[in-house]
Formats: C-alpha cells, structure tokens, sequence
C-alpha cells in the first residue's frame, strides 16, 4: 500500500477536523502518514469531542506543540502548518512516501511567521528550483494557470511568446495530453489589436510548442467568456488560462466541492485540497471532504489524470 505524506495546513482551520473524518476511508487505500504530534490532533480532538484513532501513524516536527485557537489567525499556526509541509516535501525527497497532500494553510498566518512565500507553490518552485505548474480541477474539468498568485495589473508583462512557449512545453511533457484549450486575456482576443496585442503573443506561443511537439495539442487562443461554454467542457478537459481568477472562477462554480489542487513541473508528487481554512465553520461544524477523498484518490495514482 502507498504512503502518503499529510502535511495537516493551518491548526485553526478545518484541516485536522478533515483528516480524522476522513482516516478511515482513506487507510483502506493508502497508508497516510500525518506530518505534527499526536497530541495536536488529540487537542483537537477535544475540542471536536471525537474519539481519537488508535492507528494514526504520525511524524512529529522539530519543534514545540502548539496550542489550537478555532478561527484564529496566528503566527503559531503559520508556523506549524509550514514545518508540516516542509516535513512531507523531505519525506517525498527521502522517498519515504510516494506522494504528498496538503490542507489548507492560511497566507496571512505564514506572513505572521515571518515565512518568505506565499503559499506552498511558492515554497516548492524556490525548493525544486523549478518554474512550477499550478493545476486545479477534477475528472470532468482541469485548469492549468500560465499566472498564479500575482496581481491583474501585473499579468500582460508576464505574456510573451517566449515564456508561455516555455510553460506549455514543460505541461506537455508533464502530462502528455490530447488536447488543450489556451484562453486568451483580452475582450474577444484583442479583436485583432485593437483591444490588446497580448493575445498575438499567445497565438505564437501556441504555434511554437505545436510545431516542437510535431502534433497540435494545444488550441485557441479563445476568448475566456466562451471558453467554458457547455460544447467547449464537452470537447475539452483541460484548459490554460492567463489569469489565476478568470480560470478558476468558472472551475469553482461548477465544482467547487470536487476540485483539488495539483503542482507540476517538480520532482515529486504533490496535491492538495482546492479550498481554504474555512475558519467561518471551523471546529464549529461538518467540513465538507469531497476535496480531500479526490486529493487522496490521485495521489495514489501516480499522477494519471483521466486521460
């Protein structure tokens, strides 16, 4: 049975809360591995009022138990959810688990904690020295993010031919897909220019990587209001969007209790749930653990996304 390394996220939010409702469902078809102390999760456990499980099988961190505060933002908490995510990445490094699979942190808590990136994106691109790939989504509809955790005004200057040509490359070789449809940026593409000339950018960038690979994988540019029209999610399954927002608003519309959150591009094998701490329902009420299940599935999987 494959271990899986759980790095738990944010204390104070719904993950553990996940992972003990979910332990034994999972177990049957992994051997999960839960990055903190055993004595976190009996803390929350009384919090919860659960009965703890006997067989978690867990990997302390290198430093002191911290307490819980339900819907708090903490550096405390920063700070353990990024020593339990930098313990699973060095479990996956040491080939100790075949893949990894984050909880939710909280971006603020790691900015509290004085930790550099942003979020665990971030972490494994300085790590791996990779540009890495996000990828979000389920079996029916995937979205591959050219742009991720940056500003709307900054976008444009990221689109050249050059390193979108880069990033669909490094997709196709991570994927080997049958087809793909590239979103364009601008209202109706540009309209030829006179809206924006990024898109002109983009259709090169297309053409550069269908030539290389002998094959056209990748389609568009589209215009994004009609690229997730019910005859494209038909035809298509994997898409490239520009701009974090513009892609995953339409992904999280349709399936947002399905979706989960895939890095690519580095040497090791990492997923996680596609949804926040959840600090309005923490230790309060039932999590909803669709996110999590799918997240588990894949990671099992070796990384085989429905094609």
């Amino acid at each position: 049975m494959k271990k899986v390394a759980i790095s738990v996220g944010d204390i104070n939010g719904v993950g553990i809360h996940i992972a003990l409702k979910e332990h034994s469902e999972i177990k049957k078809i992994c051997h999960p591995i839960y990055c903190a102390h055993q004595e976190v999760f009996e803390k929350a456990c009384d919090i919860l009022k659960l009965k703890m499980p006997r067989d978690m099988d867990f990997f302390p961190l290198d430093q002191n138990i911290p307490d819980i505060f339900p819907s708090s933002i903490t550096s405390q908490s920063g700070r353990y959810s990024y020593e339990s995510f930098i313990k699973a990445c060095e479990l996956a490094d040491e080939k100790k688990v075949h893949s990894i699979c984050t909880l939710p942190i909280n971006k603020k808590s790691w900015s509290l904690a004085n930790i550099s990136e942003i979020g665990h994106t971030e972490v494994l691109a300085k790590r791996y020295h990779r540009d890495t790939i996000m990828m979000l989504g389920c079996e029916k509809m995937f979205v591959a993010l050219f742009t991720d955790h940056i500003p709307l005004k900054s976008v444009s200057s990221h689109i050249t031919a050059e390193k979108l040509s880069a990033f669909l490359l490094n997709l196709y070789k991570n994927l080997k897909l049958k087809n793909v449809l590239v979103l364009g940026v601008n209202p109706h593409c540009g309209d030829g220019g006179i809206i924006g000339d990024e898109d002109k950018q983009i259709n090169l960038a297309i053409k550069n990587v269908n030539e290389a690979i002998k094959k056209e994988i990748f389609i568009g540019p589209i215009p994004p209001d009609t690229a997730f029209s019910p005859i494209n999610r038909e035809k298509y399954r994997f898409f490239v969007s520009m701009y974090h927002d513009v892609g995953l608003a339409p992904l999280k519309a349709l399936y947002f209790y399905d979706s989960i959150n895939i890095t690519l591009n580095i040497p090791i094998f990492r997923v996680s749930v596609d949804h926040g701490v959840a600090y309005d329902i923490a230790y309060k009420s039932q999590p909803n653990t669709q996110s999590y299940l799918n997240a588990i599935n894949l990671a099992t999987k070796n990384g085989i996304f429905y094609e």
